[in-house]
């Protein structure tokens, strides 16, 4: 009897997201593509406040035809700081005020963490995750349960920048949101790749493919395309087109090949003052003076992305969110 090759089996994931424009869209990929098993998906506050990103996880499942993946609630702030939204960014209702109806399933009755030990210890093969979110429930699952490292097969988190931040000059919001959890995450273990703002912004899907997935009449296909046109920003000013944001994640565990990384020394800043949240990544080719006088420092070594294949993402993208009407 023949068997299915490592290869060739579907890859087993779980989300971790504050639902959320880009969130949205890397839950739609990840539900599309053959390669990968969605085994659940847990929420946190970030964009909005989780109650909300629990409605907007399990209403864009419902429109991908996913309805029956596990969502729990987790986290409600960060370990330290105070609750920080981004619904200037992605609207009152942290999906672009959309107007998508309410969802018709509710959560499952397990708080994240839970989820996240059960699903991860009963998987056939080691789970990757996917954080697209402020790292709080990832934290708290580490130090809680830190049995799951032995089968999660890698992190690949979206947050972290090595040159411009977005939430302050030097620090992107995931991190900056909460440093302490992200800092935890460093330390897990297990082999993680960080997708920065470096790569995250430069994903774009042209104008003419956003304005054509929101002429479908396909659920999933549609919402596809609203978020994108949402997302800005503009490549053309007379023809704008839709960053994937998050969902490049997901492309980079599908199709890890698309994405340039080196492996690096990562540190978050935690002090307080401006450069808080800051993901502190070492590039240099030999050590300074620092290390030189004071010793050197232990640091995680991290597979940081610094370049992407942007056209092969998007046409990965596209083709698989993209459906024809049966």
């Amino acid at each position: 009897m023949s068997t299915v090759s490592a290869q060739q089996q579907p890859i087993p994931v779980i989300i971790d997201c504050d639902t959320g424009i880009d969130d949205a869209l890397a839950l739609l990929l990840a539900v599309r593509h053959p390669r990968l098993d969605l085994r659940a998906v847990t929420c946190v506050a970030g964009n909005t406040d989780v109650a909300g990103v629990v409605r907007n996880t399990l209403t864009v499942l419902e429109r991908a035809g996913a309805p029956d993946i596990p969502v729990a609630r987790g986290a409600e702030r960060p370990l330290i700081e105070g609750v920080r939204t981004a619904r200037h960014v992605h609207g009152a209702d942290g999906m672009g005020d959309l107007g998508l109806p309410a969802p018709t399933r509710t959560p499952a009755d397990v708080d994240a963490v839970t989820l996240l030990r059960r699903e991860i210890l009963a998987a056939p093969r080691p789970v990757t995750l996917i954080p697209t979110a402020p790292l709080t429930n990832i934290a708290l699952l580490l130090r809680t349960h830190p049995e799951v490292t032995g089968n999660i097969e890698r992190i690949v988190f979206m947050g972290g920048a090595v040159a411009t931040g977005n939430a302050t000059p030097v620090a992107e919001f995931n991190v900056w949101h909460d440093p302490e959890a992200a800092a935890i995450l460093l330390t897990a273990g297990v082999p993680i790749t960080m997708y920065g703002l470096d790569v995250f912004e430069r994903v774009i899907v042209p104008g003419p493919d956003v304005r054509r997935l929101r002429a479908s009449t396909e659920p999933g296909t549609r919402l596809a395309g609203d978020l994108l046109a949402h997302r800005g920003p503009a490549t053309d000013a007379t023809d704008p087109g839709g960053g994937l944001g998050d969902a490049g994640a997901v492309c980079a565990v599908i199709d890890p090949a698309g994405l340039t990384t080196h492996r690096l020394p990562v540190e978050v800043s935690l002090a307080p003052g401006p450069a808080r949240g800051q993901t502190l990544v070492d590039r240099r080719l030999r050590v300074g003076e620092s290390e030189l006088h004071e010793g050197m420092r232990e640091q995680p070594l991290v597979d940081v992305a610094l370049d992407v294949d942007v056209a092969r993402y998007v046409e990965l993208y596209l083709g698989t969110v993209e459906r024809t009407e049966a």
